[in-house]
This record gives structure tokens, C-alpha cells and sequence, in this order.
């Protein structure tokens, strides 16, 4: 992997779409969740009008802009109500993609999950170490303080899930079918681009399939995932800010 100052215009010649992961990338790590019989409480956060300004003008040069997360549909219009018009946002793992208020469903969740959630709820009722369930559509995620062997066993008897631990949540999702990967194949197919005209930057576990059927890809995180190009984390911006810096000076 190359540090990210050695990115060169030629790099992004063919780059037609910028998929940006959301936690770790454009606002930084963690999730404050509080759950309470029925009463879930969830932090929003909110992205910084420096990073809108900087989407706004990649969108100007061309650009298309697509936030991949694992977060659902509801939070992530929360968090990007600023730029809305300017992106597309694929979520819950690449289970769906919200564009100019059309969504598009590309994988089915509910045969597989609707037996498994209650199941789940209540092996973890009484388990301190499990801060809440994130509100999901077509997968499950669990907030935890650590890894919780009870979640990963259940899981292990369902045909077809596996469990994702990303160092706070487990995400509960399809094998092979439900990841950024499978979403990123499905936007490339709504904007008709191929995988040379995608530049994608991730710094977790679940983002490694995203930045392998990226054709430019850009770790955030060289600790857990690997690109062709990497962002110090060592840097007081956040990695998407860097990222997005850099390529409007090349584009400029």
C-alpha cells in the first residue's frame, strides 16, 4: 500500500464515483445507544459543513458521491440531510440504495432473519455487556460492550447468517448475498458504470469485499483493511476529508 500523498492524477483518470464508508471515514468511530424495555436511544451524528462543501464541489466536477454504510436508511438521512440531492446512500450493508428518493432493494431479509430476532432478544435480555439493538430494516446489529459468545452460537444453528463483529456492534446478516460488495455491483449497475470508474475508501472488517470490487481503493484503517492506497490515521482530519482534498487538487 502507498500512503495517499503518492495518488497521482492519472490514479484517478477513469474515476467516475466516490463511494464513501461512514464511521471511521467521514465522522469518526463509535455509536452511543442506550436500550430500555421498548425505549432505544440513539445518538445522531451529524457531518461537518466542511465535508459538505467538499462533496458539493466534487459533485460540480463531476463526481458521483455514494455513502456505504452498515446504518440504516433513516439515520443516514438524518446525518447527510445537508447533501442529500448531491448523493446516493447504499445501506445496511449494501441491502439497499436510496437515490433521489427512489430506494432500490437489492437483497430479501426476511425469511432468513424473522425466526432469529426473537430468538436473539431473548438469550441477550439480561446481559449487561448488551448495550441495545440499532433500529434495522434487513439485518440485525447489536451494540455490545465486547464480543458475546451466546449471539455468535445462535447464529452458528441459523442456515445461511453470519455474524459480523466489528469491535462494537455485531451485524446479523444473508452469507455472500448482504455486503457492501453486492451493493456497490447494484449501484454500479443503476449509474451503468464498471469497476474502473469506482474509487471506494473503507477502514473496517465489513469493507474489505467494498475496496476489492472498487477499481481505486483507499484504506482508512491499513491495521484492518487493505487498499492500493492508504490515509495516516495518525492525522487530526478525518480520513474522508483527506481523501476528498486530494482528489480536488488532482481534479482541479
Amino acid at each position: 500500500m502507498k500512503p495517499l500523498d503518492q495518488i497521482l492524477k492519472a490514479d484517478i483518470k477513469n474515476i467516475k464515483m466516490i463511494v464513501l464508508d461512514v464511521d471511521g471515514v467521514l465522522v469518526p468511530r463509535g455509536t452511543k445507544i442506550k436500550q430500555a424495555g421498548n425505549t432505544t436511544t440513539l445518538e445522531t451524528k451529524v457531518i461537518a459543513d466542511k465535508q459538505i462543501e467538499q462533496i458539493k464541489a466534487l459533485n460540480e466536477r463531476g463526481f458521483l458521491i455514494n455513502i456505504s454504510s452498515g446504518r440504516g436508511l433513516y439515520m443516514l438521512q438524518e446525518m447527510f440531510r445537508g447533501i442529500l440531492p448531491f448523493v446516493s446512500l447504499t445501506y445496511e450493508n449494501g441491502s439497499a440504495t436510496w437515490y433521489q428518493g427512489k430506494v432500490y432493494q437489492h437483497v430479501n431479509s426476511f425469511k432468513y432473519l424473522k425466526d432469529v430476532f426473537p430468538k436473539l432478544k431473548k438469550a441477550v435480555s439480561d446481559n449487561k455487556d448488551v448495550k441495545g439493538f440499532e433500529p434495522k430494516e434487513f439485518i440485525i446489529t447489536i451494540h455490545c460492550e465486547k464480543q458475546v459468545p451466546e449471539i455468535e452460537e445462535i447464529v452458528k444453528k441459523e442456515k445461511g447468517l453470519v455474524t459480523i463483529w466489528n469491535g462494537e456492534a455485531y451485524d446479523i446478516q444473508i452469507a455472500k448475498d448482504q455486503t457492501k460488495a453486492v451493493g456497490l455491483r447494484h449501484v454500479m449497475e443503476i449509474f451503468k458504470l464498471k469497476k474502473e470508474n469506482v474509487m471506494a475508501i473503507g477502514d473496517n472488517y465489513n469493507d474489505a469485499e467494498l475496496l476489492a470490487e472498487s477499481g481505486l481503493s483507499i484504506s482508512a484503517d491499513k491495521e484492518r483493511v487493505q487498499g492500493k492506497f492508504y490515509v495516516p490515521l495518525e492525522s487530526e482530519l478525518l480520513p474522508a476529508d483527506l481523501l476528498m482534498q486530494k482528489i480536488l487538487e488532482l481534479s482541479s
